[in-house]
């Protein structure tokens, strides 16, 4: 099976650089006609660059075909006008990856209110701003592939990113109901958490394990999530050629013995005992499972 995008217009935020070049430019190998979308910001968010017309140039010199797009996730606005530009000129858009990044590490003790807020915004409504302006054109078509960008900080937290971490998690949550929301009108959406050597992460890693963890690495997996054939409502990590599933669970919990914290806590073992442990398809399923779980126990239902 060759995995191929002809015909396909994708767009992908945070483009001029590290993994999201890396996307832009596999996309484009594979047939695919492709918006850059790059600030050109520093890591922490400040600065300008013309870093997306650089990406466009490399695609255009292996025969593809892209155009760059500098308008800031932050803006809801220029996210429509980049839609609106990406459909205008090849008549659809069929890819999202939401890729735009920054870091403001600090403790949280240290963090201030404005850095949590601009992590938040860039990565959480940022993705939700560059999500909404292709989902109605997406619907119309019948057709839609959107990938977010989650983190191991927001999935299984780190010190010293609480903002960053906060928004990755809710990324992954936006996904999960995009997936329900989007499902009937074949809208699949999927995250995924990357692990690789960029100027994010530079300096987390040694210089051996640098080279290892290349944006080039994660590709595959982004490709894979965003195909015709992808999956949907997965959370997939990816880093250095491995490629893992990630999922979060629901233990079968406990009937407590009468309403109080002291129930609670003699049955702690078995409340958090991952026995017959599930993955919940949607958030009401934790409610039918309380009260399959009741029924069992009484028949007051």
């Amino acid at each position: 099976m060759t995995i191929r995008f002809d015909d396909r217009v994708a767009i992908v935020t945070g483009a001029g650089g590290g993994i999201g070049r890396a996307y832009a430019l596999e996309l484009a190998k594979r047939g695919a006609r492709v918006v850059v979308n790059d600030l050109g910001a520093s890591t922490d968010g400040s600065g300008h660059s013309d870093a997306a017309r650089a990406v466009v140039a490399e695609i255009e010199a292996a025969g593809g075909e892209a155009i760059a797009d500098g308008g800031s996730v932050t803006d809801a606005a220029a996210m429509i006008a980049m839609a609106e530009a990406a459909k205008a000129r090849w008549g659809r858009i069929d890819i999202l990856i939401n890729n735009a990044g920054v870091l403001r590490d600090k403790s949280f003790a240290k963090m201030t209110p404005e850095d949590f807020r601009f992590v938040v915004d860039v990565h959480l409504i940022g993705s939700a701003n560059a999500t909404k302006a292709v989902w109605d054109i997406m619907r119309e078509q019948g057709y839609g592939r959107v990938l977010m960008t989650a983190s191991s900080s927001g999935l299984f937290g780190n010190f010293g990113q609480a903002n960053y971490g906060a928004a990755k998690l809710g990324l992954a949550g936006l996904a999960r109901t995009l997936h329900l929301e989007g499902a009937k009108h074949g809208i699949r959406v999927n995250t995924i958490a990357p692990v690789a050597g960029t100027r994010m992460t530079e300096g987390l890693f040694p210089e051996a394990a640098f080279a290892a963890f290349a944006p080039e690495h994660v590709a595959p997996a982004a490709l894979f999530l965003v195909s015709e054939g992808a999956p949907s409502n997965m959370i997939v990590g990816a880093g250095a050629g491995v490629v893992q599933a990630a999922y979060v669970t629901l233990t079968q919990g406990a009937v407590l013995a009468s309403g109080t914290p002291e129930a609670v806590a003699a049955q702690w073992a078995e409340i958090t005992d991952r026995t017959g442990e599930i993955v919940p398809g949607s958030g009401a399923e934790q409610t039918m499972a309380i009260l399959s779980k009741l029924q069992r126990r009484t028949s007051a239902f």
